[in-house]
C-alpha cells in the first residue's frame, strides 16, 4: 500500500490554470465537469462546456495535460450557441420518434437559433411542426444524459448503415481522413457530431420551433430537395420570450406586407428577383435618389451614366470573369457575347480613360445610381432586400496613394451624416458599426499590394478616431473594404455602405495619370457606396420605420378629406395649391362616412389628414390630423403649408 501511495506521489501532477489566474492540479486526466465540481456544485450544475487552451470541448471529455480552462455555462455566448447545437440534435431525436422514415441530413448553428435539413417522403405541415415541438419538450422533461462516444470509422458507418441514414454516410464519405467520430446518443437515437453538446436536455428548456422551409441537399437546386427546420433557443424563458417579442415585432415591420398595403411595389414569378415599383414607392425612392444626388453634387461628384451590357472582353479584363462569372448575366448578339454588368466600376475606368490627366487632377470623383444585375440563386432572394436587379449610389475616386486617407477619411463624415438624416443616429452607441473586409481566399494581385490596402484603410479609421472589427476573407476579389453595418429599431443589424481601395483594377484596364515627374502611373481606385442597394435601403427604411415614414420620406404626405360633397370643390383647390407647392398630397372625394375614410389613411400611415366640412370651407381653413390620432386643430392653408416646409427633411 506504502509502494502504491509512493508511486502516485512520483506522478507528475495535471495542472489545471483557471481564467482568474488560480491552479488546481489533479493526480490523474481529468474532465471539464470533474473540475467544475472540484470548484463547486452550483457551478457543476451549470456546466454547459470546456474551453481547453482556447479549444471548445465536452463537459465529458478528458484533460490529460497541463492546461488553461474555462468553464463554459449558459450565461457565456459559447454556452449558448451549444444549446442551440443540441437543439438541433433533439430535434432529430423527435422526429425519427414521431416519422421513423424520415433521414436526418446536418443541423447547424444559425444566428439566434439552429436549423436541421431533414429527408422526408412529404412536406411537413404546421401541425407536424407542432407535434415535433411537442415531442421534444416531452424529451427534455426527462433530463435524460447526453452521451458521448468517440467511435471508429467503420464501427460509425455501420452504426448509420444499419439505421438506413444515407445522407449520414455520404457525408461520413467527405470526411476520408476522419479514423473516428463523435457519436452522441439521445437515448435511443444517435447522431454524429464534432460537439461539442450539453451535457443533459434540462439545458434546453428554452426553445420554439419557428419554420419549415425547403432546402436543396448541399445547397445545390439540381439536387433533391429536402425540408428545413428552423428553431431558436436560449438560455432561459426570459430571453426566449424577448425574442419572440422582436420575431413578432419583424413581422409586424416585414416590407413585403407594408409595401403591398401601402401599395408601395410587387413581386412576380416572372421576373423573380426584380422589383415593380408603383406610383407611391417610386415617390420614396425618388426622395431618397434627389438626396443622394445633392449629396452628390455636394461633394465633388460628377453624376454620369455607363452602359447596362458591355463586352465580355472587358470583364475578363477587370477581373471579373475569372472571380465573378458565376454571378452574371449574359446576352449574345451578332456573334458577339455581353455581360450585364453586376458593378459599375468598369464603366467608369472607360470615362476616366477618355483624355489625359495629370496628378494635379486628382482626386478625380465619379457617381452613378447604377442599375446592375447580378445571378442570385432564387433560394437567397427575399423580397426588395435581396434580389438579382438593383441600383446603386456608386461611386468611384481616382486619386493618387498619398490622398487615400483623406478621402476615406471624408467619406466616413459623409456617410455618417447620411445615416443620421435617414434616423440612424451615430451618437447612440453600437447604431453604426463599422468593419473591415480583408483579403478573401480568390483575388487579384500578390500579398503585398493587399498589406498595401489593408493598411491604407486601418490608417484612415485610425486618423477618424473610430473603432472597428475585422473580417477576415470577407473582402472583394480586387480589394478590402471598409463595412458600416447600421442597428435598426428592433435592433436587427443591416450591412449599407461600402469604402474598398483597390490597386488592381486601374492597372488591369489601363487607366493612367501622368505625376509630377512626367511618368505615366495607375491611380488608385475607391470604390464607395453610402446606402449601397437602393433596393434594399429602401426596404430596410420601410422595416426600420414600420411604414411611418416620417414626413419628408413619406409618400403621400397628406390627404385632404371632405365630409360631403358640399366641401368639394374646395377640397379639391386645397389639394392642388399645397401639390403646386412641391407637396405630395392626395385628395380623397368620395361619398363615404367620414370616420371611414380617416380609418383607411390612418392605416396607410400617411403623416397628415387634412379634414374639411362647411366651417373649415366658411373660414378658409382645414382641420389637421396626425396619423397617430392626434388633434392639431384648424389651420389656414399658409400655416399648414409652412408646418410642412420645416418637415421637408435633411439637406445632403
Amino acid at each position: 500500500m506504502r509502494a502504491a501511495e509512493a508511486a502516485r506521489e512520483r506522478m507528475p501532477m495535471i495542472a489545471i490554470t483557471l481564467p482568474d489566474g488560480s491552479r488546481r492540479e489533479f493526480p490523474q486526466p481529468v474532465s471539464v465537469m470533474q473540475v467544475a465540481e472540484s470548484i463547486g456544485p452550483g457551478l457543476a450544475k451549470a456546466t454547459v462546456a470546456g474551453k481547453v487552451d482556447g479549444r471548445l470541448v465536452d463537459a465529458c471529455d478528458l484533460i490529460d495535460h497541463d492546461a488553461t480552462l474555462s468553464i463554459v455555462t449558459p450565461k457565456d455566448k459559447e454556452g449558448v450557441e451549444i444549446i442551440r447545437h443540441s437543439c438541433a440534435h433533439l430535434v432529430g431525436h423527435a422526429v425519427k420518434q414521431l416519422y421513423p422514415t424520415a433521414k436526418m441530413v446536418i443541423g447547424p448553428v444559425i444566428e439566434d437559433g439552429f436549423y436541421y435539413d431533414i429527408w422526408f417522403e412529404r412536406a411537413f405541415t404546421p401541425e407536424d411542426l407542432a407535434a415535433i415541438e411537442k415531442r421534444m419538450a416531452e424529451l427534455i422533461a426527462k433530463d435524460y444524459d447526453v452521451i458521448k462516444k468517440m467511435t471508429p470509422r467503420e464501427e460509425v458507418i455501420n452504426v448509420f448503415k444499419s439505421r438506413g441514414e444515407d445522407y449520414k454516410l455520404r457525408l461520413i464519405d467527405d470526411m476520408p481522413d476522419e479514423k473516428a467520430m463523435g457519436l452522441y446518443y439521445h437515448e435511443e437515437y444517435v447522431d454524429m457530431c464534432r460537439g461539442p453538446h450539453v451535457p443533459n436536455t434540462r439545458f434546453l428548456k428554452a426553445f420554439k420551433l419557428t419554420r419549415v422551409s425547403g432546402a436543396y441537399w448541399r445547397g445545390d437546386s439540381k439536387n433533391e430537395q429536402l425540408q428545413r427546420v428552423y428553431g431558436t433557443a436560449w438560455a432561459d424563458k426570459k430571453q426566449l420570450d424577448a425574442y419572440i417579442q422582436r420575431i413578432e415585432e419583424a413581422e409586424k415591420r416585414d416590407h413585403r406586407k407594408i409595401g403591398k398595403a401601402q401599395d408601395l411595389f410587387h413581386l412576380q414569378e416572372e421576373a423573380p428577383g426584380l422589383v415593380f415599383w408603383h406610383p407611391k414607392g417610386w415617390s420614396v425612392w425618388q426622395v431618397v435618389e434627389q438626396y443622394m444626388r445633392r449629396h452628390y453634387r455636394e461633394t465633388g461628384y460628377g453624376e454620369v451614366r455607363c452602359p447596362q451590357i458591355l463586352d465580355v472582353t472587358l470583364w475578363k479584363q477587370s477581373g471579373h470573369w475569372d472571380n465573378y462569372k458565376d454571378n452574371m448575366f449574359f446576352t449574345e448578339s451578332e456573334k458577339r457575347t455581353y455581360a450585364v454588368k453586376p458593378m459599375n466600376c468598369p464603366g467608369h475606368v472607360q470615362i476616366f480613360k477618355q483624355g489625359l490627366h495629370s496628378y494635379r487632377d486628382l482626386p478625380i470623383r465619379y457617381g452613378e445610381f447604377g442599375s446592375c444585375h447580378r445571378n442570385e440563386p432564387s433560394g437567397a432572394l427575399h423580397g426588395i432586400l435581396r434580389v438579382r436587379g438593383f441600383t446603386q449610389d456608386d461611386g468611384h475616386i481616382f486619386c493618387t496613394e498619398d490622398q487615400i486617407e483623406s478621402e476615406v477619411r471624408a467619406f466616413h463624415l459623409q456617410a455618417l451624416k447620411v445615416y443620421s438624416d435617414f434616423g440612424f443616429d451615430p451618437n447612440v452607441e453600437g447604431a453604426i458599426q463599422i468593419k473591415i473586409a480583408l483579403r478573401p481566399e480568390s483575388r487579384l494581385g500578390d500579398d503585398a499590394t493587399w498589406d498595401k490596402a489593408e493598411d491604407a484603410l486601418r490608417s484612415a479609421l485610425r486618423s477618424a478616431g473610430v473603432e472597428w472589427q475585422e473580417l477576415p476573407g470577407e473582402g472583394a476579389f480586387y480589394g478590402p473594404k471598409i463595412e458600416y453595418h447600421l442597428k435598426d429599431a428592433i435592433g436587427r443589424t443591416w450591412q449599407l455602405g461600402t469604402m474598398q481601395v483597390d490597386f488592381m483594377m486601374p492597372g488591369r484596364l489601363g487607366a493612367e495619370y501622368v505625376d509630377e515627374h512626367s511618368q505615366k502611373k495607375h491611380p488608385v481606385m475607391l470604390h464607395r457606396a453610402i446606402v449601397g442597394s437602393m433596393e434594399r435601403f429602401i426596404g430596410i427604411l420601410i422595416e426600420h420605420h414600420a411604414g411611418l415614414f416620417p414626413t419628408w420620406l413619406a409618400p403621400i404626405q397628406a390627404v385632404v378629406l371632405n365630409i360631403t360633397d358640399a366641401q368639394a370643390d374646395y377640397v379639391a383647390s386645397i389639394g392642388k395649391a399645397l401639390a403646386n407647392q412641391g407637396f405630395r398630397v392626395d385628395t380623397d372625394l368620395r361619398n363615404e362616412k367620414i370616420s371611414y375614410k380617416i380609418r383607411e389613411h390612418t392605416l396607410d400611415r400617411i403623416p397628415y389628414l387634412l379634414i374639411a366640412g362647411d366651417r373649415e370651407k366658411q373660414n378658409g381653413t382645414i382641420a389637421v390630423r396626425t396619423r397617430s390620432g392626434e388633434d392639431l386643430g384648424t389651420m389656414t392653408l399658409d400655416a399648414f403649408a409652412q408646418k410642412l416646409r420645416e418637415e421637408q427633411g435633411p439637406r445632403a
